[in-house]
């Protein structure tokens, strides 16, 4: 993707860009390290994992304050990821905004499928459209949270 393909949105103070190269990895693996879905994830993992999604930094000003990824092969299906406000900036409706930013991405319209796990974030994800798994049997997985914490 060429740098006249980045996207960007602004509402007042704040903006959303597709940039990778405006995002702030470090200050994304210290969130991701602290999270309850990444704990210890290492900076090697944030790195690979930006290099292989759809990346969307909140920022206030330059400096980011939020997260989002989506996890896609841009035709068919997506995955949404590691999707976080700072909670100084939290209250404000950024979630929201980011979150109907990701899904109308224009590389991300006609998909038949979008995906999340959350824990806690269900009345967000509620407002853009997401429902609970209709038939969570069909569904498989494999888990590993501490995945980060045993490579120590």
């Amino acid at each position: 993707m060429s740098a006249a393909a980045f996207e960007e949105w602004t509402r007042g103070e704040y903006s959303i860009s597709t940039d990778p190269a405006r995002l702030d990895r470090p200050a994304i693996r210290e969130f991701l390290a602290s999270s309850y879905w990444a704990p210890d994830i290492p900076q090697e993992v944030v790195d690979r994992s930006i290099e292989g999604s759809l990346t969307f930094g909140l920022y206030r000003r330059e400096r980011q304050v939020g997260f989002a990824r989506a996890i896609t092969d841009r035709a068919t299906f997506a995955y949404i990821a590691d999707v976080y406000v700072l909670e100084e900036h939290r209250g404000r409706g950024l979630a929201l905004w980011l979150m109907e930013t990701v899904l109308g991405h224009p590389e991300l319209q006609g998909l038949r499928r979008w995906m999340l796990v959350t824990r806690d974030a269900h009345a967000l994800y509620r407002k853009t459209g997401f429902v609970d798994a209709q038939r969570p049997e069909l569904i498989m997985e494999i888990t590993r949270p501490d995945i980060y914490r045993q490579k120590k």
